[in-house]
């Protein structure tokens, strides 16, 4: 090959590498992939829109993105920890029901919810298949009343061994932890959650009035 033919060549294959580059820049800016120096590039895992602006199950949260798929891996019932008891308003050591949920959502896990119910509803709610069934929903059927307010926390916290597993995150990645205290109409808190989400897969999203000072 000749030295102007292999300039050419060479002209030609360098507009092309900043065609490709240019592609994969628009790309990135779109969020359709993530590009790291580490870990190279791959397509952008979809993130999902929790509403921080009303009280909702998860799978009535993300109903619109889909069908939230429900791995009950415990349910049973335990004595309650001290803090437990206390934010349910219970006696110390009195028995609660535990629920252990993997959630998952588009075939991959999205958040590994562990939640204390009130001994009186709990008990009930074990009747019930958990894998198909909303928690919320089956506390507002089985008690005949609506669930009225919940106070909640949300945190940045490093994956555990158990989470990182359940989750397919690699140990000490960073998990969304919303504790969320729900409690009926009248008042009664009843139900305790501690849900650890992958921070890849959720973004929160809130609306915020100023008030009058």
């Amino acid at each position: 090959m000749s030295s102007d033919l292999l300039a050419v060549a060479l002209e030609r294959l360098f507009q092309a590498q900043q065609c490709v580059e240019a592609a994969l820049t628009t790309l990135k800016d779109e969020g359709l992939i993530e590009r790291s120096p580490k870990v190279g590039t791959h397509v952008a895992q979809r993130k999902y829109e929790h509403g921080l602006d009303a009280l909702l199950g998860l799978k009535e949260t993300f109903k619109s993105y889909g069908e939230v798929r429900n791995e009950v891996r415990a349910a049973m019932a335990v004595s309650a920890p001290p803090m437990v008891a206390q934010r349910l308003r219970l006696e110390p050591g009195q028995q609660v029901v535990f629920v252990e949920r993997l959630r998952h959502l588009g075939g991959l896990p999205l958040s590994l919810d562990l939640t204390y119910l009130a001994p009186d509803i709990g008990e009930q709610v074990l009747a019930h298949p958990l894998e198909t069934n909303d928690i919320f929903a089956l506390i507002e059927q089985l008690t005949g009343r609506r669930l009225g307010a919940a106070s909640l926390a949300l945190e940045a916290i490093p994956a555990d061994a158990h989470s990182a597993v359940a989750l397919q995150v690699p140990d000490g990645a960073p998990l969304l932890m919303l504790e969320r205290l729900t409690s009926l109409d009248d008042g009664r808190p009843v139900d305790l959650e501690y849900i650890r989400m992958r921070g890849d897969r959720i973004t929160m999203r809130g609306n915020l009035i100023r008030s009058t000072l």
